[in-house]
């Protein structure tokens, strides 16, 4: 089973610009506050999808994939050998951020999320190139 990853590519490298006009952006503007929501909400669903659908070849079948409590899933990845524990821990820490911003906005927003931008975009490619030799091997 091939897994697609331009997708995630692509978001990967969208992120990265938000988060270098994100550093540029003057707080009191408006893009200051739009530019962690672009950082944080969609690129994350979709790594998350990815973690979650490289795992489909490890069981028996999607359903028990599919049925797997969100958190469940990174740490199925990690007996996979998809992801490390140490990104383990950090998506866990990346989901609880995601949850805790969802509704929120403004400056204290921006700033949680600028603490785990470069590391998750590091995250995000390293999954891709794990997925990638998950394809090949």
């Amino acid at each position: 089973m091939n897994i697609e990853t331009l997708y995630l590519e692509c978001c990967t490298s969208t992120l990265a610009k938000a988060q270098a006009l994100l550093l540029q952006a003057d707080p009191k503007d408006m893009e200051y506050e739009m530019y962690p929501s672009a950082c944080v909400h969609d690129p994350f669903g979709f790594f998350s999808r990815n973690v979650l659908t490289s795992l489909k070849p490890y069981f028996h079948s999607s359903k028990p994939v599919d049925d797997l409590k969100f958190k469940d899933v990174f740490r199925h990845a990690v007996l996979c050998n998809i992801i490390t524990d140490e990104a383990c821990e950090r998506c866990l820490q990346y989901r609880d951020n995601r949850n805790n911003t969802a509704h929120h906005y403004g400056s204290d927003f921006a700033q949680k999320t600028l603490v785990f931008l470069p590391q998750f975009i590091e995250d995000a490619t390293t999954l891709v190139a794990a997925i990638q030799k998950q394809n090949t091997d």
